[in-house]
């Protein structure tokens, strides 16, 4: 059976050491009260929930799996997962960062954020169904009307209610353009009130037994909308109509038609959700559901970063402990266990490897999420209108990175971590197969990763000729500035003032080669994210091998930033070098891609 230990200790590294968060929060009137030991025993209890609550709930139920009842069709959990997430709520845990206004507790969004790392450590497939709730909430925040706030920002802070986003239809993905779903107005029935017709699949928590209502936020079409993306709107369709006194009415024509048979996160209800004349509101303005949703889609894309963060995590600590512990020959430079019969396979070069890529693609993630989290904090609560504008736009960028390298990252250090097991890591009792399937689907779900490349690429560099681009630079320039003549920072230092230079000349050779044929741009997008977001992690590890030196330096023993250091060196030696293929094969062009029909005939 696999463990988990929450990695508390490096959250309140980053946090309190390297972004000095609570400096910042001080600044703001909504969290100025919140210290460095609220932080830490907000985090304390909330691994030990992950740990003893909702991790012991994770093999079980992806063994067991959800059921549907066709005839009512309400979708039943597996054992333990509704208790579970009682708990979740009698604990307080749903309105952790949510607004006072509605019940919210107001903690920063960087501590809801680590909070979901540790429970996606624990059970992602269980985490998702409290985790779609915020995208929902965030959205109605921003978008809904008073009337709607009223009615469901209560229940969704508190947990009663849990939310949903309900994009994908059969026939169409990514391109919601495409989308069918129609919305029509009732007669007689107040403004803005909708009957939603049409069927979407892939619905995440879609159905489920945790509460007594689900708010289903649906893209539709209203009758005279215009084609294409632009005439899509953004309705909210609750399972059970919700009376004007927020007390539950009828039940609403949204049901679940199935549940979606898939390689992992078995625990949840993937689920074909059919709509017919199910009764709905239009959140925000008529055709303009797409940027109502964008806030919600953001957010989950964040949100699946974490995912694969925590499964990146988990995988790394079981690996590390299993090569610690198995026996299997003796090492090329001499036996290290004299003895036992055999040395643990730590001490092979390759076992070390797969272990620091891990450990490297966890500390590395953490780091990116933490600071996006912090950022958002910055964006909405500080008090300076620049640092808000910055953030926003750094937050922007920075994205498509978290969720596309994070997970490719997740899926590259889960199944390295499997490979440590060698034969038993196939072997479902040792939890590590599990963690390799649940990780596979980050990498799709939510804009697949080559989505994310040209939203990267495309919109978010090129889309304003490299000026949210050159924010980051400016970061990583001025930490270079700072420790350019620190010989102990060299190692750390050289590395990304090397590729953040190689970065601005590839970034404007794939711009001028796009004008000429944006096949350059979609040929040339992933591997430039993987650049992108290598840059981002050298310049993170750079800052943490920077306060590491710093300790040492004070005479600190805590054996803590020796380990950091040793990480950061194994990154800049073995990982960072990536980015050379990655500049030649994006510099290959799109020709040997598109010039292919006799190859795909």
């Amino acid at each position: 059976m696999p463990s988990y230990n929450p990695p508390l200790r490096d959250m309140q590294f980053l946090m309190h050491e390297v972004f000095k968060v609570t400096d910042d929060y001080q600044q703001m009137t909504a969290h100025a009260e919140v210290d460095a030991d609220t932080i830490n025993a907000v985090l304390e209890e909330a691994g030990k929930f992950a740990a003893n609550v909702t991790f012991p709930l994770n093999i079980s139920g992806d063994a067991e799996g959800c059921v549907l009842n066709k005839e009512t069709h309400e979708v039943t959990t597996p054992k333990g997962f509704k208790e579970a997430y009682q708990k979740y709520v009698e604990g307080g845990w749903p309105s952790l960062s949510c607004d006072t206004a509605y019940g919210g507790q107001g903690l920063p969004f960087a501590v809801n954020s680590a909070v979901y790392e540790m429970l996606n450590s624990a059970n992602q497939a269980w985490t998702m169904y409290p985790g779609l709730s915020h995208g929902a909430y965030e959205a109605l925040h921003v978008h809904g009307t008073e009337e709607q706030k009223k009615l469901y920002l209560p229940k969704l802070t508190s947990g009663e209610w849990t939310g949903t986003m309900c994009l994908t239809e059969p026939h169409c993905g990514t391109d919601l353009g495409l989308l069918r779903t129609k919305a029509e107005p009732v007669a007689g029935a107040p403004e803005g009130t909708y009957k939603i017709t049409g069927n979407k699949i892939f619905i995440s928590a879609g159905e489920h037994d945790f509460t007594d209502n689900i708010v289903h936020l649906v893209l539709a079409r209203l009758p005279d909308a215009p084609v294409g993306s632009k005439g899509i709107s953004l309705f909210v369709v609750p399972k059970f109509v919700v009376k004007a006194d927020g007390s539950l009415g009828e039940r609403n024509p949204i049901f679940c038609g199935a549940l979606e048979h898939k390689m992992g996160i078995h625990g949840n209800a993937t689920a074909q959700i059919n709509i017919d004349g199910a009764i709905g509101t239009l959140v925000g303005q008529p055709n303009k559901g797409l940027q109502a949703m964008f806030v919600m889609m953001n957010a989950a894309r964040l949100g699946v970063g974490n995912q694969s963060l925590g499964l990146t995590e988990v995988a790394y600590q079981n690996a590390l402990a299993y090569a610690k512990d198995r026996l299997q020959m003796r090492s090329l430079s001499g036996t290290k266990a004299k003895d036992k019969p055999a040395d643990p396979i730590i001490v092979h070069p390759d076992v070390r490897r797969m272990l620091l890529t891990a450990k490297a693609y966890a500390e590395g993630g953490r780091a990116l999420v933490t600071y996006c989290a912090f950022l958002i904090d910055k964006e909405f609560n500080h008090p300076d209108e620049k640092v808000r504008k910055d953030s926003a736009e750094l937050v922007a960028l920075l994205t498509p990175i978290v969720k596309a390298f994070i997970t490719d990252n997740g899926w590259t250090a889960t199944t390295m971590s499997q490979q440590v097991y060698g034969g038993h890591g196939f072997i479902t009792e040792w939890g590590m197969e599990q963690f390799v399937r649940d990780a596979r689907i980050n990498m799709i779900y939510e804009g697949t990763n080559g989505i994310q490349a040209l939203d990267l690429l495309g919109r978010k560099v090129l889309g304003n000729q490299g000026a949210s681009l050159k924010k980051f630079g400016k970061l990583v320039a001025q930490l270079v500035e700072e420790e350019g003549v620190n010989e102990k920072m060299a190692e750390f230092i050289n590395p990304i003032a090397y590729l953040g230079d190689q970065m601005t000349k590839f970034t404007t050779e794939i711009g001028f080669k796009g004008m000429q044929n944006p096949d350059e741009v979609g040929a040339a997008s992933v591997d430039y994210l993987r650049v992108a977001g290598h840059l981002v992690f050298g310049y993170f590890f750079a800052r943490m091998a920077q306060v590491a030196l710093r300790e040492i330096a004070k005479g600190n023993t805590d054996p803590f930033y020796q380990a950091k250091l040793q990480t950061a060196r194994f990154y800049f030696a073995k990982l960072l070098p990536e980015t050379a293929t990655l500049m030649r094969t994006a510099r290959a062009g799109s020709k040997s891609l598109m010039d292919t029909d006799a190859a795909l005939a």
